[in-house]
This record gives C-alpha cells, structure tokens and sequence, in this order.
C-alpha cells in the first residue's frame, strides 16, 4: 500500500534556495518531506509527499518561492506504487527478461517518464536512480519485461519527453548476457557492484 498519495520532486540550482524553499513549503500545508538535500552538480532536491491537495499546494508555493532556482520539477497527484516504492528506494530483480535504461539529464523529468511508461505497459521498474554523485546530476530508470512490452514502454516515455529540454537516452537490451543479469540484479552502481564470471573467464 502506497504511503503517499501524491508525490512532488522539485531540483533547485542553488542550494540555499532549495533550504529555504522547504522551509517555507513545510510551514504552508501538512506535507511529509520524504527526502532532502545537496546532490551532484551542486545542486538541491527535495522529494516530499502527502494528500493530493497538500502536495499541489506546496509545489504551487515552491514554484514561486524558488522560481529562479528550480530547474525541473514533477508532481505526480497519482503516483503508481511502483514509482512510489522505486523512489523510496526500493530495487527488483531484472529476471530473465528484456530490459531497458532511460538516461535523462534531470531528476524529475526521469520520474515523469518512468510513471507514463509503467502506467501505459506491463514493464517492471527494477531501478530508480537520482542524482547520485557520481551521475553529474543525470537520473537513470532501469526496466524488465517482455521485449514488445519494453519497447512499447520506452517509446511512450521518449515521445511523453520529446520537445522538453531533457536530455533523454535510452538503450534496450533483448537478450541480456547471463553475467550482466546478474551484474543488474545486484546494482547498477560501479562501487556496489559484485564481481562476476564472464563466459569462459573470471573477472578480475
């Protein structure tokens, strides 16, 4: 069961901005800020959720606090429990399916895209990815299913993100090495990242 009925993602550029700005959005309407805080590129994000009333308010007032700071956001008033759990930090297997990477240069615009392809198909989101430090403030959103499902799901999310200033890269894989199964079934993150036998040989 989803904790938060709705979900809003705002990234600011300038971190004092962002402090500030949920300061202010915290004391305007009964919201649970999820997470916050400096991540890469110098920049702040802040993830906070509640009713779909509260979350609409405060992302209204945020906009306007932080205007000259936010460089993307996403309100999601009815967020899939599968966007929900991913962005709670939540991790699935990839299993013996197809899968798919969604690249995009902001945090929110990867949220909004995972939601309509999860919403318009029967992928599943194996990972969701935001702004770590080493990511240069890219998001990243890993996908398994059906090949023609994949597919289908990946291109609702490049067409939901044509036109957008995003940057949005995507690469599917039909029939992934049993070694980068596993590899993807650990973590997508290089220091996390357990070593495994390629076909003939051992990592090293």
């Amino acid at each position: 069961m989803k904790k938060y009925p709705a979900i809003a993602v705002i990234e600011f550029s300038s971190i004092a901005d962002g402090i500030f700005t949920v300061d202010a959005i915290l004391k305007k309407a009964p919201i649970a800020m999820i997470k916050g805080g400096t991540v890469s590129g110098g920049r702040y994000l802040t993830i906070f959720g509640g009713t779909t009333g509260s979350v609409s308010e405060s992302l209204s007032e945020a906009l306007v606090i932080g205007a000259g700071s936010v460089l993307d956001h996403a309100f999601l008033p009815d967020v899939h429990e599968k966007i929900h759990d991913a962005m709670l930090g939540k991790r699935i297997d990839s299993g013996q399916n197809s899968v798919a990477i969604l690249e995009t240069d902001t945090i929110a615009a990867n949220i909004r895209a995972a939601e309509v392809a999860i919403k318009g198909t029967e992928v599943n989101l194996v990972e969701l990815r935001l702004a770590e430090y080493e990511m240069s403030g890219k998001a990243i959103s890993l996908y398994s299913g059906v090949l023609e499902e994949i597919q289908s799901a990946m291109n609702i999310a490049s067409d939901f993100l044509r036109g957008r200033q995003a940057f949005t890269h995507y690469r599917i894989i039909a029939h992934p090495h049993e070694a980068l199964a596993r590899q993807l079934d650990d973590t997508t993150r290089y220091n996390d990242a357990k070593l495994h036998e390629l076909e003939g040989e051992e990592a090293s």
